[in-house]
């Protein structure tokens, strides 16, 4: 089978589990961050690794061919790296998205699992909301995601399985950390600061566990077509409102943490409902927020983490600062 993005935040968890569960991987990823976050397993004799641009068509017209099955986690992720260069975004986010889905077809693929964003729903007033309802992207980022499920959407067929995720906002710990999601965010600073800053704290942000993401990519596999051909599925555990998880963080770690709420113009809000995904495939998310803040904290203790506070590799924004991908 073949990941894309195997070197990020989710790729970098899931590759281990699929290789634990027998499967023939082939990791494609540029590794901006580092071929280390592969570590644990770079010697499996069940891995490839293929370093690579998702934008280089010839390249995996060459490397996908022989794989049953493709997981497309691969894309420049969330609105601030996006927006550094909407160009560049469009071009990996989008075009190159319709490039992989006619070589995978042309290869044989049986079937693709893309991993889209609960982003886009945009703003509703609606509390849970479901995949059967409208899509209002905000920003280019959740925008090209939706086209990228139209595309999807357009090219199954019979030989073509498709399934699409909408995830929640993952959280804990992985080999390619990050430290730019909401959850991390907070036990970072709480850590590391012994303060949180709570940017609004009203709006609501749907979660789940990065343990939980990557299992329901594993089971993705297993699933029978007629269960997840051509089905969008929200991805999530709970929602909260980002001043709820300040608090959960501020419990779990169990020290004096300050709180401290500013303005903001941030006006995201998402409250998904994760309930299809429960009753249709019986996914139910085992891990909670509290299990991915120890999860940091646990590897913040042990110095698996260093520079947390500063280092580019942990911050997407920074890191496509640095390197100026073209």
């Amino acid at each position: 089978m073949f990941v894309t993005g195997a070197g990020g935040y989710v790729g970098s968890a899931l590759i281990p589990k699929l290789l634990d569960k027998g499967f023939h991987v082939r990791a494609h990823d540029l590794f901006i961050y580092g071929k280390h976050v592969l570590d644990s397993i770079h010697k499996h004799p069940n891995l490839s690794v293929i370093c690579g641009d998702i934008r280089d068509k010839e390249l995996l017209s060459r490397t996908i061919p022989g794989s049953d099955a493709v997981i497309h986690l691969a894309c420049i992720s969330n609105d601030p790296s996006f927006e550094l260069n909407p160009e560049l975004g469009k071009l990996v986010n989008y075009d190159a998205f319709i490039d992989l889905v006619s070589i995978c077809k042309a290869a044989g693929v049986c079937r693709f699992i893309y991993a889209s964003s609960s982003s886009v729903y945009g703003i509703k007033n609606e509390t849970d909301v479901t995949e059967e309802e409208s899509l209002e992207p905000l920003t280019d980022y959740s925008k090209y995601k939706a086209m990228c499920e139209d595309v999807l959407l357009r090219e199954r067929n019979s030989e073509f399985t498709t399934l699409i995720v909408r995830p929640a906002t993952v959280c804990g710990y992985s080999p390619r950390l990050r430290l730019d999601l909401t959850v991390n965010i907070l036990t970072n600073h709480a850590v590391n600061n012994k303060k949180i800053t709570v940017f609004g704290g009203t709006q609501m942000r749907p979660n789940i566990h990065i343990e939980d993401m990557t299992d329901l990519y594993v089971k993705s596999l297993a699933w029978r077509d007629e269960l997840i051909d051509g089905k969008i599925f929200n991805a999530g555990f709970k929602n909260y409102q980002v001043n709820e998880i300040a608090e959960i963080v501020r419990r779990v770690i169990g020290c004096e943490i300050s709180i401290e709420s500013v303005p903001t113009n941030d006006n995201r809000s998402y409250s998904v409902s994760s309930k299809k995904i429960s009753e249709e495939l019986s996914f139910k998310p085992r891990h909670s927020i509290e299990e991915a803040v120890n999860s940091l904290v646990s590897n913040f203790n042990s110095g698996k983490i260093p520079d947390p506070l500063t280092s580019e590799q942990y911050y997407n924004v920074k890191m496509m600062k640095m390197i100026n991908l073209r």
